[in-house]
């Protein structure tokens, strides 16, 4: 018995076609216009990286300051410019020391500011009862780009 061969055996057997690959003007052209798009894109990215840093560390103070005013319920008192914001997981050891300190303290940990830095505490402060800020951009505390919670709706 002889078998016929099926039109797709056929095509199974055929040689493959070449394919053609791109051409090095084309990879170039392709490159180019990427090139030309990040340079559209880069600088929308990088000056919104600026905002969000600045919008973060004004929503922290805002966070600080609540946990500040927190400890004054919680304590009768706030903390010194000595005691510093450590005061809100630890309970201070240097006077005065204060009451009704809870256990676990009232924050777990403190955040760093936006650019790798601690956020200062002034108290009594400059500004109003108490100053919590961060030294900015440019990290040098007492400089105009000082980010305070008298100064947070620039921010926000």
């Amino acid at each position: 018995m002889k078998h016929n061969k099926s039109g797709s055996d056929r095509a199974i057997r055929q040689p493959a076609k070449h394919h053609r690959g791109f051409t090095l003007i084309e990879v170039m052209v392709v490159l180019l216009i990427i090139g030309m798009m990040a340079a559209f894109v880069a600088p929308a990215i990088l000056g919104n990286q600026e905002s969000a840093e600045l919008k973060k560390a004004a929503i922290d103070i805002q966070q600080l300051e609540s946990a500040i005013q927190m400890y004054r319920v919680r304590t009768g008192t706030f903390p010194t410019t000595e005691q510093g914001l450590e005061a809100l997981v630890n309970a201070p050891t240097m006077e005065p020391v204060p009451r009704n300190y809870p256990a676990d303290g009232i924050i777990q940990r403190l955040p760093k500011d936006p650019w790798g830095n601690d956020y200062y505490l002034l108290s009594p402060g400059e500004m109003g009862t108490f100053d919590v800020y961060s030294a900015g951009p440019d990290r040098q505390s007492g400089s105009d780009d000082d980010i305070g919670n008298w100064n947070l709706e620039e921010y926000l």
